[in-house]
């Protein structure tokens, strides 16, 4: 939500607005009845873990997108515990090929945020990293995918020394990030999903 930024010594707006997140109430489990016809209903929003193939078929778009920006995407082996990176000058993306499907994706939507323009030249590194995979994982959130176990304590990490005020500091820009790999994404995922239960 936009607000109004205030001057913290005297409290008077300064004419700018910042955008924040905000939270909001919802409903438990144990608030809501059954419905009349006696069939459960989950209650969770259905989620596919990093473990599986599920998402696979969002890859080609993916790299489609990240080609849409001038970048090669290629996958190759890499060694130690990095699952992929984005050279920003040289204008490429690598993936690890090792891992499931969804996993390799997760990489794969993050180096393409960061092709987006979020570098180590304009940002510190903490700071783009906290605002990459934050955006990283509204994307892949709302497509269904469990990424929440491996971002927040990568988030976390990088925050260590004050980035995560970057969420809130740069929530516009992850909204506009997310929102343009969403929006590449979307069709693709339209179509499987007629596909699916057609």
């Amino acid at each position: 939500m936009p607000i109004n930024e205030r001057e913290r010594a005297t409290g008077e707006e300064t004419g700018e607005t910042i955008t924040l997140f905000k939270g909001v109430s919802v409903f438990d489990a144990q608030q809501v009845e059954p419905l009349r016809s006696g069939e459960p209903t989950p209650l969770q929003p259905l989620t596919q873990p990093l473990t599986g193939d599920s998402h696979a078929h969002l890859i080609a778009p993916t790299i489609a997108f990240a080609e849409s920006l001038g970048y090669t995407v290629s996958f190759e082996p890499i060694a130690g515990s990095a699952g992929g990176w984005c050279d920003t000058k040289a204008k490429q993306i690598v993936v690890d090929t090792n891992g499931p499907a969804n996993a390799r994706l997760r990489t794969l939507v993050h180096e393409a945020i960061h092709a987006l323009g979020v570098d180590y030249q304009d940002y510190p590194r903490a700071q783009a990293e906290v605002i990459v995979d934050t955006a990283t994982v509204v994307v892949l959130g709302g497509l269904g995918l469990d990424i929440f176990g491996e971002t927040v304590p990568y988030v976390a990490g990088w925050g260590e020394s004050g980035a995560l005020d970057a969420v809130t500091e740069f929530a516009q820009l992850i909204d506009d990030l997310a929102r343009r790999v969403e929006t590449a994404l979307s069709t693709t995922r339209d179509n499987h999903e007629t596909v699916a239960t057609g």
